[in-house]
């Protein structure tokens, strides 16, 4: 079995009932040696009276005003000291009361981050999303891995620079795109279910997508701007009429008669008739 330890570092603000959910899941743990933070950001829901409750089982916790989500994250990296870290939000909770010694079981080589899936918890429906073995820039374009079923080397942090702090939802996404795609961090996928991620957070409201899309782009246009025509190709492909197009592709008759309509429009379209005739 793996030595390693495990920070979990917990953020929250105003949310006493998914900070009180979060608490259970961790303290419930078996046979893990866990270091376990909560970074509130001076919540006045009874999360204060809350945390001096379980004052026992946390090994840190502060309640005072912060600029957002990623800053309450850095504070909770600057104090961490397992080997690992992982950050369960207020609402998340851990699949099962043994996940985290099943995963640092799997964690043998000392990879700078190891990932697993997850059960995404909306209102009406939990369904399991698992993630790729191969991790790639093609991969983080459109998606991401959880930041809730990653287990993060500390020491990473130190060489890459934790969260930037001036986005409001990407900065896990811009973090793991950076360390995996731009500076070879090594990684490993977990068969296992972490985490039951609660789907109510700021990045999983459709109303925030438009904030995540330009954070995203601008992320994209800073560290990697030589990517971006390429990708943007990319996406169109991958679009609806495309699949629809493969589709009929696999379909003799249906594909000719296609390619026979096709052909008739570049007709019409000297300049790019012989370039794209079928």
């Amino acid at each position: 079995m793996s030595k390693h330890s495990i920070s979990i570092i917990t953020v929250n603000y105003n949310n006493y009932e998914g900070l009180k959910k979060t608490i259970n899941s961790v303290v419930s743990q078996v046979s893990a040696d866990i270091q376990f933070i909560v970074i509130d950001g001076g919540s006045n829901d009874g999360s204060l009276s809350l945390l001096t409750t379980y004052n026992d089982h946390l090994d840190y916790w502060i309640s005072e005003p912060d600029k957002g989500i990623y800053q309450a994250m850095n504070k909770g990296i600057k104090v961490a000291s397992g080997d690992y870290i992982l950050f369960l939000n207020s609402g998340d909770v851990l699949h099962q009361n043994d996940v985290v010694i099943q995963s640092l079981a799997l964690m043998k080589d000392g990879l700078d981050i190891y990932y697993g899936d997850i059960i995404y918890d909306e209102i009406h429906m939990r369904n399991r999303r698992s993630f790729p073995r191969k991790l790639n820039f093609a991969f983080f374009y459109n998606e991401n891995i959880s930041h809730q079923a990653s287990f993060i080397k500390r020491g990473l942090f130190t060489t890459i620079g934790s969260y930037n702090e001036e986005n409001k939802i990407v900065s896990d996404w811009e973090f793991f795109t950076y360390a995996i795609c731009k500076c070879g961090a090594t990684y490993m996928h977990l068969d296992l279910i972490i985490t039951d991620y609660d789907a109510t957070g700021i990045s999983s409201n459709l109303n925030n997508h438009a904030q995540m899309n330009l954070e995203r782009q601008e992320s994209l246009e800073r560290y990697f701007p030589e990517f971006i025509d390429d990708y943007k190709y990319l996406s169109h492909l991958r679009n609806k009429k495309t699949e629809q197009f493969l589709y009929i592709k696999s379909h003799p008759l249906a594909y000719k008669i296609l390619k026979a309509c096709i052909n008739i429009i570049l007709f019409f379209l000297p300049k790019f008739k012989d370039q794209y005739k079928l």
